[in-house]
Parts: structure tokens; sequence; C-alpha cells
């Protein structure tokens, strides 16, 4: 089976979040993430995002850097070049070095119009096996520690039973310790995001306490020999995430000792190939992974329930549904959880979701095409 692409669309689409959400390096109302639609000359479409930040604390990605790289670089390596499986796809975009979150995008929707050609799901190309997905959710900093409490509970109410709750120096112990006593022996993780230097392991040893699954992240990607002294120090697993940026950090992670989890990031590690090869390599070693999130829409988050498919994730991913983040997503058919558990989109092609382009329009804040003839800027996606 040949694919042959003519045509590559992207967009930038802004939501607005049902709930502010703030981690250790800022808080935000609303998230533009960049949609990314390849249409083959038999006229087959498929559909990808870039869930890359609008700013460069994450990483050093941006909204703007993944529209220049995906409009000037990614998508012209795609025109007219013809494949036969998405690995083939990713081999023609990985002559773009780094930008992972925008060769993610693209090449997510190479694997979705393959699997609408093939006629089948992502989750079955890529080897998954659950049916469904156990969801853990992830607070951000409030104002308050009832505020806080107040989060948790409307959550553990809609059946989610593991609670990550993001930290920064000066908000960790004591919002911990609060969630602790205020709901007992519920599932309670930790997410830094890399907000503590490297010499504070005492405050982190802290939280040894309080029984956590993980602690998450807490110094800078490449400190890899501080994160493995913390692990030795504690009781408490820790996991990376910014600091697993592909399949070879991986390994000198584990043979460091720095973490003993690991959270997989289909957008992070560059595309769905990658995160499947990082989780192979964890499941041969017996190292738990689960799946991040980066508060997908709806393309993006049935690509991550289609990875997390896999049998290596045996801890609960940030697979939460649609309805948790946006009042009204970019499906026809919002992704929803029910008593903590998401449905894996097995029963279409491809993704297994089908796109509301009406509310694509209406939310677009500008686009592109790019096609073999010529490149166009419009308002908003052509057909759409």
């Amino acid at each position: 089976m040949t694919v042959v692409i003519a045509r590559v669309d992207i967009a930038v689409v802004r939501l607005p979040l049902v709930h502010e959400f703030e981690t250790s390096s800022h808080r935000k109302n609303h998230l533009d993430h960049i949609l990314v639609r390849v249409t083959s000359t038999d006229g087959v479409v498929g559909w990808g995002e870039c869930a890359c930040p609008s700013d460069p604390y994450y990483c050093g990605e941006t909204t703007e850097t993944c529209w220049s790289i995906a409009g000037e670089h990614l998508a012209p390596l795609l025109i007219d070049k013809p494949w036969e499986h998405p690995a083939d796809a990713a081999a023609l975009l990985a002559k773009v070095s780094g930008n992972p979150f925008a060769r993610a995008g693209v090449e997510m929707a190479c694997w979705d119009l393959y699997g609408r050609v093939a006629g089948e799901s992502l989750a079955a190309l890529v080897g998954g096996t659950a049916e469904r997905c156990e969801a853990g959710v992830s607070l951000g900093i409030e104002p308050t520690i009832d505020d806080l409490l107040t989060q948790v509970q409307a959550h553990l109410a809609q059946g989610y039973r593991r609670i990550k709750l993001k930290i920064r120096p000066g908000w960790d112990v004591a919002p911990v310790r609060a969630v602790r006593e205020a709901f007992g022996d519920v599932t309670l993780q930790v997410d830094a995001n890399t907000a503590y230097p490297a010499d504070a392991a005492p405050r982190l040893a802290r939280l040894d306490r309080f029984g956590l699954a993980m602690i998450e992240q807490p110094f800078a990607a490449d400190e890899l020999l501080a994160h493995a002294r913390l692990a030795q120090s504690l009781d408490t697993a820790i996991c990376l995430d910014e600091s697993i940026t592909s399949q070879a950090m991986l390994r000198v992670a584990l043979r460091l000792g720095a973490c003993s989890i690991v959270n997989v990031k289909v957008s992070r590690l560059g595309g769905i190939a990658a995160a499947r090869a990082v989780h192979d390599e964890c499941f041969a070693r017996g190292v738990p992974v689960w799946c991040g999130g980066m508060h997908e829409f709806g393309i993006g988050r049935a690509a991550n329930l289609a990875v997390a498919s896999l049998p290596g994730f045996v801890l609960p991913s940030d697979v939460s549904g649609s309805d948790k983040y946006y009042r009204r997503d970019i499906l026809t058919e919002p992704i929803r959880a029910r008593d903590g558990w998401v449905p894996v989109p097995r029963q279409s092609p491809g993704l297994g979701v089908e796109i509301d382009e009406e509310v694509v329009a209406a939310h677009t804040l500008r686009a592109r095409a790019i096609r073999r003839d010529n490149v166009s800027v419009g308002l908003g996606i052509e057909g759409v």
C-alpha cells in the first residue's frame, strides 16, 4: 500500500479551559495547539496535533516554533513523497533535527491517514491490547489549599482514582499533607516540572512520609545524577518526564538509576513510533510506564489512548475525559471517562474519532496550506 500526500494544512486553534491551570512556571486559561491535516492524492484525510505549550517553559519549543517548523520544513518533506508505512514518513521527517512536538503532530496525521486507508485503528496498528485505560487527573497549583481540596473532591466524585498534584518550592509539603489527611489512601503523586534546584533533596525528602506513588521530575532535565542521588535516598519512586527525550536518554537514565518509573509522552518524544519504542524498552526491562499528557485536544488525546493501550502501561495515565479541560472539544463525540476509565477508540480506522470541522473553523486563529504548487495563507483551513 503506497501513500502519497498531496497537501498538508496546519491551523492554530484556541480552546478556552474549563478551569485555569497553574504549573510551577505559569498559569493559563486557554490553550493554542496546532492541528495538522494531511490529504493523500486519493483524497483520504488524516489528522494530527502539535500539543506544544505556547511559551518555552516546559521545553524549548513553542506554538510559534512549531508553526514555523511544521509549515516551512516538515510539511514540504512529505509532499509527493511515496511511503508504505508511517515509519517511512517518520524517516522523511527525521531530516529535521530536534523539534519533537512539531514532528509528533505531523507524524500523527500520517498514522491517522494510514489507518484510514488500511481500515485499522491506531491502537491495533501499534499493537495495543487494552480496551480501556485507567485515567488519573493532573491538578494545578491553586490559589489556596481549600481551593485544591475542592478540586480533588470534585474529581474523586467523578470516579478518578489517581490524583497528581503540581508542586514547586513553597507549594509542596503543605498541599500534599492536606490532600492526604482529607482523602486518606487515595493514590497520590506529585509533579515538579523541574522546579527544584539540584541541592533540594532535603526539602523533597519531607514528602517521603506521605506514601506517594511517585515524585515526578523534581530537577532539570539534564540533572540525571541529581535524580539518581535522590532516588537512592528516598523510599518514594522517582519518575522522569522532561529528561526522557529519546530512547537513548532512557537508557542513560535507567543505567544511572535516575528513575524507576517513566512518563511516556508522544509529543515530547517526537511521535507515536518513538513513544512505542520507549514503551517497548521499558516493558522489556520491567520498568512501569504511564502516558503523560499536554492538555491535548481530542486528536492528541485519541493518539495517547492508542499508545496507552500497550501492555506496559500499568499505571493510571493522564488520559482523562476531554470535558475535564474543555466545554466543547473539536470532536463530534468528545472523549469521556466513566468511573475513572476511558475507552480506547477502536471501532473506526485511524485515530478512531471524527473531527467537528465547524468547531475547528470557529476556533482557528490562522491557517496555512502547503501543497505541491504553492504555499497559501488564509484565515482557516480551506474546506473546513
